[in-house]
């Protein structure tokens, strides 16, 4: 351990630097204008296996290419695969950044850039432990294999695919994710629970070009007010989808979990405050963190229609959108729920008006046991990168991959966040904690050690 720490302390400069190279790329995969800054980001992140000795691919994809990494093979040994991405959001807006998302920029110790945290400083830490571990002993403890894609913030349109064809190469007995968070700060965690998510795009079309509302307003419908009343009817005033059966295979949270819920050391009050509001809402009979992290829910994600500019143009629009998802939990299906929401929409689509429903990605729940053999592994070796032991929860978010994995793979995933709450991911001025940084270095490199002493990983 001595020498492992002498190795962190001596290149924690070097491996901020690299991060920051990786985070001066805008690989952003929504937008086609950054094809050539997602391919380099891709062809970096191959770089860095190179250099550490491992059998290195960068598979091109009909969107994306895939980084497929391999330490030297080891017989007999555990073999562990880390996923990640090395792709980001979009940095809109872009007014409301402090500093440039793609010129990294260190503030009150810590890293501000689009991907600090989602997922590429996250990602990177477990490439560097990698280093430090050949670097210390000569050799991993166990076979190591990475799957970095770039198509993660787009619904990993091409993994399924190559998972599916390449199941034999990427065959392993334990998958380690790092895209989730802390409890907060100074306070780990290993998430066991992840949410589902079914995403839409929904057009509505009325008259063929825009109209002015005196002369037609009151005889035409209009798209966008059409629009508001159908986003608004899907939720009631006690913050439940109306959606028929949408609550149909819904796992209800045990009065055990409830309560462990209710143990962790949160207030719903400092929540509130640290995202700026006065107070929340949601499904009634709930608790924030019920309902953010077990319960389903419905979201508009961004709406569009009519006249934007200054001033005021008094129009009747012709077309209006909104992008819109649902969180998803146990047992819910997303291709029950996009056939049920195709069903409510034409049953509800008003005279006048015609309507295309895009139906983006959707993936199912995941929650994975806390009693096996890996999870208590990986609690000892992030008490000792961070100094406490961790704390089980479960996290609103969604990686669509891991139901992919246990389908194809037939392997169980950890979920190792180092990130906190408040890092803005998906938002201007992501940042990622530098401490954290080096410390989920140090709990990887422990981590291989752990996992390769256990008698099995499943």
């Amino acid at each position: 351990m001595a020498k492992l720490d002498a190795y962190l302390t001596q290149h924690a400069d070097r491996f901020e630097e690299e991060l920051c190279e990786l985070l001066r790329i805008a690989s952003i995969s929504a937008d086609s204008r950054h094809r050539p800054d997602v391919v380099a980001a891709a062809d970096w992140v191959a770089g860095q296996f190179r250099r550490l000795g491992f059998a290195t691919d960068v598979v091109p994809t009909a969107g994306h290419p895939i980084v497929v990494a391999s330490s030297p093979p080891q017989p007999g040994k555990p073999t562990v695969m880390v996923y990640g991405h090395y792709d980001v959001q979009p940095v809109d807006p872009l007014d409301q950044w402090i500093s440039p998302p793609f010129e990294p920029t260190r503030r009150n110790g810590n890293l501000y850039a689009r991907g600090a945290t989602d997922d590429k400083g996250q990602m990177f830490t477990h490439i560097k432990s990698a280093e430090a571990v050949l670097a210390c002993d000569g050799q991993l403890p166990l076979n190591l294999k990475f799957l970095i894609e770039g198509e993660e913030e787009v619904g990993s349109l091409n993994l399924e695919k190559f998972v599916a064809e390449h199941s034999d190469r990427l065959a392993c007995d334990l998958i380690v994710i790092s895209d989730t968070s802390q409890l907060g700060p100074g306070q780990p965690a290993i998430t066991y629970g992840l949410r589902g998510i079914a995403c839409y795009e929904l057009r509505l079309r009325g008259p063929r070009q825009d109209l002015h509302s005196g002369t037609f307003g009151g005889a035409i419908t209009n798209p966008a007010r059409a629009l508001a009343i159908l986003l608004a009817s899907l939720v009631d005033d006690q913050g439940r989808v109306t959606l028929p059966g949408f609550y149909d295979e819904v796992v209800p949270l045990s009065d055990a979990e409830r309560q462990q819920m209710a143990a962790l050391p949160l207030s719903e009050a400092a929540f509130y405050a640290s995202v700026g509001v006065g107070a929340g809402w949601g499904e009634a009979g709930f608790s924030a963190l019920e309902r953010r992290t077990a319960r389903p829910t419905f979201d508009v994600n961004g709406i569009w229609g009519g006249y934007q500019g200054e001033g005021f143009k008094t129009v009747l629009p012709a077309v209006a959108g909104a992008k819109f998802s649902f969180r998803l939990v146990p047992d819910q299906d997303p291709v029950k729920i996009s056939a049920a929401l195709r069903s409510w929409i034409e049953q509800r689509c008003p005279p006048g008006i015609d309507y295309e429903l895009i139906d983006a990605h959707g993936a199912k729940a995941v929650v994975v046991p806390l009693d096996s053999p890996a999870m208590a592994a990986a609690s000892r070796a992030i008490e000792r990168g961070f100094g406490s032991r961790p704390f089980a929860i479960r996290e609103g978010g969604s990686i669509p991959v891991i139901s992919t994995f246990r389908q194809r793979l037939g392997v169980d995933t950890l979920l190792l966040g180092w990130g906190l709450n408040d890092d803005n991911t998906h938002s201007p001025n992501e940042k990622f904690c530098l401490a954290d940084f080096h410390r989920g270095i140090k709990a990887s490199a422990c981590l291989w050690h752990e996992l390769a002493a256990l008698p099995s990983l499943r």
